[in-house]
């Protein structure tokens, strides 16, 4: 007996609702939700190193921060741009980390509801306390815990509003992740313009009222969204009849294995990327010719440029390759991998580029920064969503959902390296820097590279290709 036939009160979806876009009202609350999350959360990310360079961490304000200087002595005592890119790099990682814990929370205490509600509350209380110096630290905790009761947990009830059959399920995640990319483009557009421009505390202070209308949209949603059996006090779900799991085979560990020795080559592929958000900033800041009409642009709109093109060539992507495979075999995932690190290796060459060829003392001009998040995005487009749609096709079936999980530790080591080696922007030559960084694209390709010569062939051979999609 399943649960649904054993508590038919807490249906889990509606198959006749179609009154948001064809799909249930319930769908539209959580895009809508998750759109002023996102908005929230990358206005106060593409603030947070710029605030921290040119105010928070300057000599006359950093005595104010509560337990800076404990946190200083852990990172060997760096200060000044160094500093703004450790802590960057620590807060980036862990919110890939406090999901886990999200989702222990919300599976055995509280349930995904509520454990939402309660990440969306403890967001907001970290945006507002980014307002005061003496709570900056503490802001951080609440952004990076809030986070990790949020994140997983709304995502999931998406596919909860639908039956198992039921094709429309693809559809939702597709707009549910509209929803996402509106937030992100539109945040840097006012959270960045309002911290750059009138104030930095006021910035924060927008991202938290972003929360608060999620929050908000959420609180409104409540009765259409999934219930669960924490939703009934007393009500525990019943036992569903369990089939005896088959052995993890000698072909299952290798592809395990495999899998788990390219998460640090994951970790590696992604730095280029993730240092958008840290040392970029900081160099487009300080160099970048960002003028119109005589006046100086917010620097955090770069991250909207980013964005925007992100969305566009993650779709124009997609559309090749579905003409491409009318005409010719489509590439397999690692393929697709190989390409994205030869672009990633490409939009690193722009930068390098601009910097080598900008004479010293002026303003780097916008060709090779817009150059470079092109070239970028074709490489996003290229790896993220299908190392994610890899780890999916080869994990096997027996520890598929533990192996996507180990997929996002390199999210966690990758943007711990974003911050090691973003300290090192002002004291290494900015052509080296970049240079590096497509040190770091070309060596994960080479092992990729490796991957698909040498285990492919065997791992790959009975695996069925999945579509999955990456939030």
């Amino acid at each position: 007996m399943t649960v649904a036939e054993a508590t038919p009160e807490l249906r889990l979806y509606d198959p006749e609702d179609r009154s948001f876009l064809g799909h249930p009202k319930g769908l539209g609350y959580l895009a809508f939700t998750e759109a002023w999350e996102r908005f929230s959360y990358y206005g106060m990310q593409t603030l947070l190193v710029l605030y921290m360079v040119n105010f928070l961490l300057k000599p006359e304000e950093v005595g104010s921060v509560a337990g800076i200087e404990q946190l200083r002595t852990l990172y060997g005592g760096i200060d000044g741009q160094p500093f703004a890119s450790a802590i960057f790099g620590t807060y980036a990682a862990s919110v890939y980390l406090t999901p886990i814990f999200g989702g222990w929370i919300a599976d055995r205490i509280l349930g995904k509801r509520r454990t939402v509600l309660l990440g969306a509350i403890v967001m907001a209380l970290g945006h507002f306390l980014m307002a005061f110096n003496v709570t900056f630290l503490l802001a951080l905790l609440c952004l990076i815990v809030g986070s990790g009761l949020f994140k997983g947990n709304i995502a999931s009830q998406v596919g909860s509003l639908y039956s198992p059959g039921d094709l429309r399920r693809a559809d939702a995640f597709q707009i549910f992740y509209l929803g996402i990319n509106a937030g992100v483009i539109a945040s840097p557009f006012i959270v960045g313009t309002l911290g750059e421009k009138v104030g930095w505390h006021w910035g924060f202070g927008a991202a938290g009222i972003g929360m608060l209308i999620g929050l908000a949209i959420y609180l409104a949603g409540q009765k259409y969204l999934p219930k669960e059996h924490f939703d009934v006090p007393g009500k525990a779900a019943a036992k569903t009849d369990k089939k005896p799991r088959e052995p993890m085979t000698r072909q299952d560990w290798l592809a395990t294995s495999a899998l788990i020795l390219l998460i640090p080559v994951l970790a590696l592929a992604i730095v280029p990327n993730n240092q958008i958000f840290n040392a970029y900033l900081v160099w487009g800041d300080q160099q970048f010719a960002l003028y119109w009409a005589g006046e100086k642009l917010p620097t955090s709109w770069l991250v909207s440029l980013d964005a925007i093109v992100s969305v566009s060539f993650l779709a124009i992507v997609a559309g090749f390759y579905r003409w491409w495979k009318t005409k010719w075999t489509e590439p397999d995932e690692l393929t697709k991998i190989i390409i994205g690190s030869l672009f990633s290796i490409g939009g690193m060459a722009c930068l390098y580029l601009a910097a080598a060829t900008t004479p010293p003392g002026e303003k780097i001009g916008l060709f090779w920064p817009v150059m470079f998040h092109i070239v970028n995005a074709i490489g996003f487009a290229h790896m993220l969503p299908v190392s994610l749609a890899l780890f999916a096709r080869l994990a096997p079936k027996q520890i598929n959902a533990t192996v996507i999980g180990l997929y996002y530790l390199s999210f966690f080591a990758g943007n711990s390296i974003v911050g090691y080696v973003g300290g090192w922007f002002e004291t290494m030559p900015i052509t080296q820097f970049w240079l590096m960084h497509m040190g770091f694209a070309a060596t994960a390709g080479a092992v990729f590279l490796l991957f698909k010569l040498l285990l492919a062939p065997r791992l790959m051979r009975d695996a069925e290709p999945e579509n999955v999609a990456l939030s």
